[in-house]
């Protein structure tokens, strides 16, 4: 099975999505998650919820902050439509979020990776993504949830453009995401509200 995201997406066989994914791990020294913690706990964040308050289905942030750890915020793309959300994050927490990525099997990421491309651009500023290719990762999902179609733990191939920004000084920002790979394109426009402690 080839699950694809970029921001978000699901499709019978091929699946295209943005994920961030859920664990109690905390971050390198530098901040930053290693390419196999990132894409399994975002996948797991991200398949986590069912349906109604998945946050890669969510039309306006309403749903940003669900099961968020303590560590990382993570932000989810769409199942292959456009979002405009506005959502409040914590302040002194690093984001992490993927332009376009997927799972499967190696040979799924290499094919989804040779058309990748993506870009983010927080407060007008473009930031630079990290290519992530065939990373051997861990999926909890949970019943009724969007993104994987299934519930219980497996491993996976992960792959994809990913971003890892430190955090976001208090006050509003504007992130925009655009991802694409093969025919499947994403976009999402957030309002980011960041509330000194």
């Amino acid at each position: 099975m080839r699950i694809t995201t970029a921001g978000a997406g699901i499709a019978a066989v091929a699946l295209v999505a943005t994920l961030a994914g859920c664990g109690g791990r905390a971050a390198t020294a530098e901040g930053r998650l290693s390419s196999e913690e990132l894409q399994g706990r975002w996948w797991t964040w991200a398949s986590t919820e069912p349906a109604p308050t998945n946050p890669v289905g969510d039309e306006d942030g309403s749903a940003c902050g669900r099961n968020q750890p303590e560590d990382v915020w993570f932000l989810a793309g769409t199942f292959g439509t456009q979002a405009k959300r506005t959502c409040a994050v914590p302040e002194g927490v690093p984001l992490a979020f993927p332009l376009v990525n997927m799972f499967g099997t190696p040979a799924d990421c290499a094919d989804f990776m040779s058309t990748a491309e993506g870009s983010a651009v927080l407060d007008g500023e473009k930031v630079d993504a990290d290519a992530h290719q065939a990373e051997s990762i861990e999926i909890r999902s949970g019943a009724g949830n969007p993104v994987t179609g299934t519930d219980g733990s497996f491993t996976a191939h992960g792959c994809g453009l990913w971003v890892q920004l430190p955090a976001p000084e208090p006050g509003e920002h504007s992130l925009e995401i655009r991802g694409r790979s093969g025919g499947f394109s994403v976009g999402v426009d957030y309002t980011l509200t960041v509330d000194a402690a």
